[in-house]
């Protein structure tokens, strides 16, 4: 058991190395192409009103996607979906919070999927007249997301996955944000307002009805 158990940890750390080698090369490509109009980034919920482990990840990737110069701005996608607080606007606060000047923040609170972040992303982004276009999260959205891009857009959509190494001596940063300013009043949670199948075709992009 314990060679079992040595050799599961050394295959996860041989792949952890491996998606950091991967995403930091995508990185490299990416830099070329800087400043980079916007980069959207999807929501994820907050748990008892506080950013859990993923929702911080992606927050600051944006952060540093900024303030490395990779891009100019950042738009923080999502509605209140699973939990009562609007995901969009309150990674906006904590985003603010860790210093992206807010003319370069916006924010999309239409979003209840995947598919949709990209979706309304783009649209507020086409209206601010920005010209390039990326979309900035973990590794497995990205590739779920890049599939929809090609499907369902006439332009280039770049995609920027997060090099966790970049970010990891932050992780721990203590952010705090008035989440009252987010929470939606009344708020009814999606598996309460949509079936399995519902929500599975919102996922696929389904919900959207017409495309860019």
């Amino acid at each position: 058991m314990k060679w079992i158990l040595i050799m599961v940890s050394v295959f996860l750390l041989e792949g952890c190395l491996l998606i950091n080698k991967t995403q930091a090369k995508r990185l490299k490509e990416i830099e070329k192409l800087k400043p980079i109009d916007v980069v959207i980034v999807p929501g994820c919920p907050l748990n008892k009103g506080e950013w859990d482990m993923l929702l911080r990840a992606r927050v600051l990737w944006g952060d540093y996607l900024y303030k490395q110069g990779i891009a100019s701005n950042v738009l923080f996608s999502g509605s209140a979906v699973y939990t009562p607080w609007m995901e969009g606007p309150s990674m906006a606060l904590y985003a603010d919070k860790l210093g992206i000047s807010r003319e370069h923040i916006l924010v999309d609170s239409l979003a209840e999927h995947s598919t949709e972040n990209l979706f309304y992303g783009y649209q507020l982004a086409k209206q601010k007249g920005y010209k390039t276009i990326a979309v900035a999260t973990d590794p497995i959205q990205c590739k779920m997301l890049k599939r929809f891009a090609r499907r369902n857009f006439n332009e280039k959509i770049y995609f920027i996955p997060i090099v966790f190494d970049s970010i990891k001596s932050k992780m721990e940063t203590k952010v705090s944000i008035d989440t009252n300013l987010t929470k939606r009043a009344n708020f009814v949670s999606l598996p309460n307002r949509e079936s399995y199948k519902e929500r599975l075709g919102g996922t696929r992009g389904r919900h959207i009805k017409k495309k860019a």
